[in-house]
């Protein structure tokens, strides 16, 4: 399949109630991918799981009816972080996992991706598979019946069984006594589960935007907007802030100074402790295209080799089991400890940097200030769906202007594989001239493609 029809680099997402995030279109890919994935012996069994939004509900029942329509059990564990549900669906040895997240983007957006029994993403092969059992109606004909029906089954403890996997990450005989946290949740699937296990670590915990109501997951709060946690760790001189997404799946962390430390440097700081203490496999780290150029050259000078991929925590995880890597990962703040989970874990990496700090006997600030930055600016572009980048010659050639203008540094202009979104990054040392060279792209971005 040269074209997906549904899924992008992060599963199947898009408005709620509108195509392809419907009732109807998420029982057919519940049908499909019980027919893909069934054995033909053994417990056949799927995990659905989700975070807080309202649609979570609706797209729930459907996918849970159309699994159960090919036979297959469904196995439903609530709202749940994205990372909860790849270590469950490992730790109840099913055949997948269902995450249903449109993880940062807004409420009325939604999402549904999966995990395969080892807690690693489908791989590509196997979502086209799914594709092409959707739209080929081969399943019409596909009904089974009386016993041979799927049933589905809630269980409680899945929220216990994550916190138990979490807490474990952080060294024995390690305590947290003295150390105020500020926890931004979101509103997400984090929303008890962080504060939880930093109060049972011994630490103080503030915790914010906690309060789930189904409509305020992301909003004006949490990894996207940072300022929230950085006023206030300000306001209850805190020693660190944690603020995730709505799918507990990224960090973003803030340092007792109100600073921010991103994705970026909260992997050069893992990666630099983990060399000391020998633990850092291949003496290597894995990042994506977005990584900021400091980060690569300050991890240089320690030792450490940088390899990029393309955006998207999937294919950081790919590149990391085929380079035997144990840390890679993105500056948006998903961080993957190959250790310790299959895919981005918030709370893991909150309390990963907690340890550095206990271990130290070191400030988040003096851990992350020698750290060098490039100047960098991001600017998102909302697009027609319909458009197609490389349908416009204009673009490639501002683009191959705006190179020519950068003496030292780089641009990348890619479409996002969540939203209808052009993103173009800019990056050299004078924040004037690549905010003016990264505007100038972006407008005529705007007037091609909107």
């Amino acid at each position: 399949m040269t074209k997906r029809k549904l899924f992008g680099t992060d599963g199947i997402r898009g408005k709620a109630n509108h195509y392809p995030m419907t009732g109807e279109i998420a029982f057919e890919v519940g049908r499909a991918a019980a027919y893909v994935l069934k054995k033909k012996h053994g417990r056949n069994k799927i995990l659905i799981g989700k975070d807080t939004r309202l649609s979570g509900y609706m797209l729930e029942s459907a996918l849970t009816s159309g699994i159960c329509s090919m036979g297959m059990s469904v196995v439903l564990i609530g709202p749940m972080p994205t990372p909860g549900i790849a270590f469950v669906t490992r730790s109840l040895r099913v055949d997948a996992g269902i995450v249903i997240s449109a993880s940062h983007n807004p409420y009325d957006d939604n999402g549904i991706k999966f995990f395969s029994s080892d807690g690693f993403k489908l791989p590509d092969s196997t979502e086209e598979a799914i594709e092409r059992a959707m739209f080929s109606k081969a399943l019409e004909k596909i009904r089974p019946e009386g016993a041979e029906i799927g049933k589905a089954k809630r269980i409680e403890d899945a929220t216990g069984r994550y916190i138990e996997s979490v807490k474990t990450t952080f060294p024995k005989g390690m305590t947290l006594e003295g150390m105020k946290v500020v926890v931004d949740c979101s509103n997400g699937s984090a929303y008890k589960i962080t504060p939880t296990v930093l109060s049972e670590l011994g630490a103080d915990v503030i915790s914010i935007n906690d309060k789930p109501n189904g409509i305020n997951i992301n909003l004006n709060c949490g990894a996207m907007h940072p300022e929230v946690v950085q006023k206030a760790v300000l306001e209850h001189n805190a020693d660190i802030g944690i603020a995730h997404d709505g799918d507990a799946d990224r960090t973003i962390l803030c340092d007792e100074k109100g600073e921010i430390i991103d994705g970026d440097k909260v992997i050069a700081i893992c990666a630099l402790d983990m060399k000391k203490d020998g633990n850092l496999k291949s003496n290597t780290v894995v990042a994506t295209v977005m990584s900021n150029i400091g980060f690569e050259l300050f991890l240089k000078k320690s030792g450490i080799k940088v390899i990029r991929t393309k955006v998207g925590d999937r294919y950081v995880v790919e590149e990391m089991l085929r380079s035997n890597c144990n840390l890679g990962g993105e500056q948006s703040g998903h961080i993957i400890f190959l250790d310790h989970n299959t895919t981005g874990d918030g709370p893991i990496t909150a309390l990963q940097m907690l340890s550095v700090m206990c271990r130290r006997q070191k400030s988040l600030s003096e851990l992350a200030c020698n750290i060098p930055i490039y100047p960098q600016i991001l600017i998102n572009v909302p697009v027609a769906k319909s458009k197609q980048m490389e349908d416009f010659p204009e673009i490639s050639a501002m683009i191959k202007k705006a190179e020519k203008k950068l003496d030292s540094g780089r641009i990348l202009v890619r479409p996002s594989g969540t939203e209808p979104i052009i993103r173009v990054m800019v990056e050299g040392d004078d924040m004037d001239s690549i905010k003016t060279i990264a505007e100038e792209v972006a407008e005529v971005i705007r007037k091609k493609m909107t």
